[in-house]
Formats: C-alpha cells, sequence, structure tokens
C-alpha cells in the first residue's frame, strides 16, 4: 500500500505551473500505485495562487477513499497580527475532516512571531503541520530559517505537542554536516524563475548533519519525503541512508509533492530497490509508505 502524504490540486486549471486538476492527480495516483494521497492546499500569495480549502475538501467528499484533507491558514490572516486565534479557523476545519496544515510557505522567517502564532494554534487544534523552506529571506516563496536550522529547533522545543513535518530543500540540505551555508540554497536565477545550476547537494555524507541530532533531540520532529530534494538527501550516500532510515523509520512518510500530471516520482523504484536488496527492511518499507500515515492521521481503512 502507498499513502502520498504530501499533493496538490487545483479545483480548475490554473494559468500557471500547471499544476494538477483533481481528475489529474487521480489519474496520476493510479499510475504510479498511489491508493490515498494527502491534497494540500496553498493560500499564501508568494509564488501560487491561492486557493480554499473548501476547494480541498469537496476533493476529499467525492472521493473519500482517496483523498485525504489538509487545511491551511496564512500566519499574516486575520489582522496580520501574532495574537489572532488562528485556532478558531483550525478548529472548524478539523471539524470539517482535515487532518493536517499545510503546506505553509509565505516568504517569512520561521521564527516570526506571526509564524509562531500560527504552529501555536496547530499545536491547540491537534493538528500536524507542513512547512516548506528556503535559504532566501526575501524574493521567494518558503519560511526562511538560518544555516543549522536554530528556528525549526525553537519551534520543536516551544510546541512540544505539536508534529513538525520537516521538507524541502533549506531543511533536507542539513542531512549532512554544512560545507558553506550556500549549500542549503536553491537559488533562481535573477528575474528568469530558472533554478541556477549547482544549487543541490550531491555526494558523500562525510558528517551527519543537523537533521538526524534533532531528531534524536525532538520526537515532534517528522519527515516528509516529498519532492527531489528528499530524494536527492537521501541517495547521496546509501550507506550513511540505511543507518539513517534504521534509525528514523517510524517517522518518515513517502510523499511526491505532486503539482503536474507528469511529474516522475523515482522515490517509489528507490523503496523497492532497497527493499529487495537489503538496505532497508520490511518494516522500515511499510513504515514509510503507509503505516506511520495511517497512525498518525488517524486513518480507518
Amino acid at each position: 500500500m502507498l499513502i502520498d502524504i504530501h499533493t496538490h490540486a487545483y479545483r480548475v486549471k490554473n494559468p500557471f505551473y500547471g499544476f494538477c486538476t483533481l481528475p489529474e492527480l487521480l489519474k496520476r495516483n493510479e499510475e504510479l500505485g498511489i491508493d490515498m494521497a494527502v491534497v494540500q492546499p496553498i493560500v499564501s500569495p508568494e509564488i501560487y495562487i491561492p486557493q480554499n480549502t473548501e476547494d480541498i475538501l469537496d476533493m476529499a467528499r467525492a472521493y473519500p477513499d482517496k483523498i485525504i484533507p489538509f487545511c491551511n491558514v496564512d500566519p499574516r490572516s486575520y489582522f496580520n497580527s501574532p495574537f489572532s486565534p488562528l485556532e478558531e479557523f483550525l478548529a472548524y476545519y478539523k471539524e470539517q475532516g482535515c487532518r493536517g496544515v499545510g503546506e505553509v510557505m509565505p516568504n517569512m522567517r520561521l521564527d516570526d512571531p506571526k509564524v509562531q502564532n500560527l504552529f501555536r494554534a496547530c499545536e491547540v487544534a491537534g493538528l500536524s503541520v507542513t512547512t516548506d523552506g528556503t535559504g532566501m529571506p526575501d524574493n521567494n516563496f518558503g519560511l526562511y530559517d538560518d544555516p543549522g536550522l536554530p528556528a525549526t529547533e525553537l519551534t520543536l522545543r516551544r510546541f512540544p505537542k505539536l508534529t513538525y513535518f520537516g521538507h524541502g530543500p533549506a531543511f533536507w540540505a542539513e542531512i549532512a554536516k554544512l560545507e558553506t551555508p550556500g549549500e542549503r540554497c536553491v537559488p533562481y536565477r535573477f528575474n528568469s524563475g530558472q533554478v541556477s545550476p549547482a544549487c543541490v547537494n550531491r555526494g558523500p555524507i562525510k558528517e551527519e548533519g543537523v537533521i538526524a541530532k534533532l531528531c534524536r533531540r525532538y520526537p515532534n520532529l517528522h519527515l516528509d519525503l516529498s519532492d527531489g530534494t528528499a530524494y536527492n538527501a537521501l541517495t547521496r550516500d546509501e550507506n550513511y541512508t540505511a543507518e539513517f532510515i534504521r534509525e528514523f523509520s517510524e517517522r518518515m512518510y513517502f510523499g511526491t509533492d505532486l503539482c503536474g500530471p507528469d511529474q516522475k516520482v523515482p522515490l517509489i523504484g528507490k523503496l523497492k530497490e532497497w527493499l529487495d536488496r537489503g538496505v532497508i527492511t520490511k518494516t522500515a518499507y511499510n513504515q514509510i509508505t503507509h503505516e506511520n500515515a495511517i497512525r498518525q492521521l488517524g486513518l480507518t481503512l
């Protein structure tokens, strides 16, 4: 069984980026052998056209055996204040069936009081949060944290009952100790929207990074394996990955971050290959592909 912890879909085709519609997402999931998928609404305007959580709820109601709805609230909502009662929105969406919050990715500091207020509200509501991170504090999308992820650690310490999903380039670059701060940033060529070359870490992991250390210290840190940056991190050094998965498989979740209908998902084949070759155990494989998601999301199958 495959449960995808992280996808996106729009109610109607939008004019940019080629995001999936619901029929396209369902078709791609069938092709990939994905049984159920979390759909995360995009509400912050830095790069995508915002969408309603209600659209995702409609998708889940139409296909309750295929779609798992998340809700999302921009931290600047409701008076742009660090004291906004965002838990009121989240409690409503939880009552409507949402199983988590995300993808949170305004281009703000992760330790901004308004962002921290959203995390507080997620903890109060009893909903997990999935964020995306960037190495650029402006002119980009995603939450900014400094090298070493100090604001991420602050969040994990401040909200110990909040399940926090680590995701995105700035997070997964820290699977290894950084040689330079710029290694964790995925920059774009100025005024072009194209990813700059030499922006993704590769090669053997000489010394473990902060992710493993944070996982050992904070049981509320969970690992979203979606998008190419997680795949790159896990395929840099198979020997390290085998140990990493052995230690943290109970908090790792298969995902695609599926956006377009033609998007490739090499992680599916790689997990099966690792299982066949004994790099990972059957127990770890099952945890990553579906068991952790069933438990975390409270699914009844």
